[in-house]
């Protein structure tokens, strides 16, 4: 490691130089409170921002142990410092002048879920924090512009460390604040199984959204009330007493007008698998953690998934075991979703009747009788969600607009009505007995197999240099194949679908050797990275990417959509 006066010594010296001199730059320098590190410098202005990262030893930072004792509290604190090194690096980003994205400071920028990420890394054991950034090394065309840089590294970034990473310096109380929040949510969650509930629900709770593109609360929405036979009480450690709405296990029917808040409650429960951060809104909606939404999926690829319990006895005689397209319709792919979605180990469906195939759904009586049961090659989800929870353990929370198939089947019944809910359970199983049930044939079915083992990509094992690019939150490509996400609707952020293409990267070069199926891969990626931490996916000395964790659910979405395994 040199001292912060050879950098100071090295920038003037190259100034004015052409850009490739910036290189001669990389490597940690002392600043007396913490380490500069100077990981990657960007080919020329132009080129994506050069990756930096500040270093400061656990007793220098002084944040008391027990807010970073257990991994919740962890990803709270380093989600509130990376907010706050964010916010300071905006009041001097592009203050450094110069050509392309001279002057750019930034770092990830967090959402409304509090995520664990590459950005801010705390040690569980010393306290010592790294926090990862980008910054566009100044130039005047495609020369140094050095004296431009000094003014970043040596005034604008102390200013920036000082205000927001040492203990001392930062609002206590707010911090405090974050940390009990997480304690309370924590609580929340485990309280959730020892109470039969699938989530929770707070009364007074903000579940819309500003708009499609934004995540904020909206300001004029009703307040969250929940409807007497729901509502239970929960006593946090922090909060103290909090009432609002559980969910009990077994299968949910959300029914209602439309634009009365059926979907708007089933997209809080969806992202209620994640934290947020106080003044959301939806601090204290807080779902089964391996919650997965089930929708239909026209077009998507299907490899070797056995989606028997639903589809059967094709006219082409395909067999349904084992079954291959690479062009899904919307019954066949909403029948792999909910089979991958058990082999993903979860708890809970949420699904959506306008974004299913009502074919997979239900087939009413008369139907039945037009179209006989052994002409039809379709089992509807009606058919097998009873046994799902009752034999697998699974529950469902529905949300249904046009049919009251499901009231027959259906533990409880909710009716959104102007954003408020009601438990209309009584009243619709009353009302429906005037109403003759689906016809549902008394049979078992066998519980699906996993046995899917991934081969070794030999294109990818001889080619180290793999280009991997984010295309937002909804896609990412490796090399030329694009792997569309844009249906895994729980993604929160653009970073994870980052984390996602370099664990499929990693995993192919690592754990697909034709042995593993595709639990094992998980799992081995998981184990790695609880060990090495997440940025051990890149699969590189140096973070040169922003990642933030995506749950296993989605790891297993990820690569039953990647086309070429």
């Amino acid at each position: 490691m040199k001292p912060s006066s050879s950098l100071k010594s090295l920038l003037k010296n190259i100034d004015h130089k052409g850009y490739p001199a910036y290189k001669s730059t990389q490597g940690d320098y002392n600043f007396q409170n913490y380490i500069l590190g100077i990981d990657h410098v960007q080919g020329d202005p132009f080129a994506s921002p050069s990756r930096l990262n500040i270093q400061i030893k656990g007793k220098t930072a002084g944040f008391p142990k027990i807010y970073y004792n257990t991994s919740y509290k962890r990803i709270a604190l380093q989600d509130h410092l990376t907010r706050l090194f964010g916010k300071s690096l905006e009041k001097f980003s592009f203050k450094a002048k110069g050509s392309g994205k001279s002057g750019l400071i930034s770092i990830s920028r967090c959402g409304q879920e509090v995520l664990e990420r590459t950005a801010c890394e705390i040690c569980p054991d010393t306290g010592n924090i790294t926090m990862h950034f980008d910054v566009g090394f100044p130039a005047n065309g495609r020369s140094i512009n050095s004296r431009e840089l000094e003014k970043i590294l040596f005034q604008f970034l102390p200013d920036c460390v000082e205000s927001s990473l040492f203990y001392k310096n930062i609002d206590a109380k707010l911090l405090e604040q974050v940390i009990f929040l997480a304690e309370d949510q924590n609580f929340i969650r485990k309280q959730l199984p020892l109470l039969g509930l699938t989530s929770f629900v707070a009364d007074g709770a903000i579940l819309p959204r500003q708009s499609g593109i934004s995540q904020k609360p909206l300001k004029s929405a009703v307040p969250f009330t929940s409807p007497e036979p729901f509502q239970i009480t929960l006593n946090l450690p922090h909060h103290g007493p909090i009432t609002g709405m559980g969910i009990s296990k077994g299968i949910t029917l959300i029914v209602g007008g439309g634009y009365h808040g059926k979907s708007t409650l089933l997209k809080a429960l969806e992202l209620g698998v994640y934290n947020h951060i106080s003044g959301d809104g939806r601090e204290y909606v807080i779902t089964d953690a391996s919650a997965v939404k089930i929708r239909a999926e026209d077009g998507r690829s299907i490899k070797n998934t056995d989606i028997s319990m639903f589809i059967n006895n094709l006219p082409n005689g395909k067999d349904t075991r084992s079954f291959s397209t690479e062009d899904a319709s919307g019954s066949t792919s909403q029948a792999a979703n909910v089979i991958e979605a058990v082999e993903a180990g979860t708890s809970l469906f949420l699904i959506d009747e306008d974004t299913s195939a009502t074919n997979f759904m239900i087939r009413d009586e008369l139907m039945q009788r037009v179209v006989h049961r052994q002409n039809e090659p379709i089992t509807p989800f009606i058919e097998r969600v009873r046994s799902l929870y009752e034999k697998n353990g699974i529950s469902s929370i529905i949300v249904a607009g046009s049919s009251g198939s499901y009231f027959h089947v259906a533990d409880h019944i909710l009716q959104m009505d102007q954003y408020i809910p009601k438990d209309i359970t009584a009243f619709v199983k009353e009302e429906a007995k005037a109403f003759p049930a689906a016809s549902l044939p008394n049979e078992t079915f066998a519980k699906p197999e996993f046995h899917r083992s991934f081969p070794c990509n030999r294109e990818l094992k001889g080619n180290r240099r793999v280009k991997m690019k984010t295309l937002g939150k909804n896609a990412f490509s490796l090399n030329k194949e694009t792997v569309d996400l844009r249906y895994l609707e729980q993604l929160a952020d653009s970073e994870q679908t980052t984390a996602l293409g370099y664990a499929l990267l990693y995993a192919q070069l690592h754990f697909m050797d034709g042995n593993r199926n595709i639990k094992q891969v998980v799992d081995a990626l998981f184990d790695l990275i609880e060990t090495k931490g997440l940025a051990s996916i890149l699969d590189s000395k140096y973070v040169k990417s922003n990642l933030a964790m995506p749950r296993k659910q989605e790891v297993f979405g990820c690569l039953n959509r990647y086309r070429k395994l």
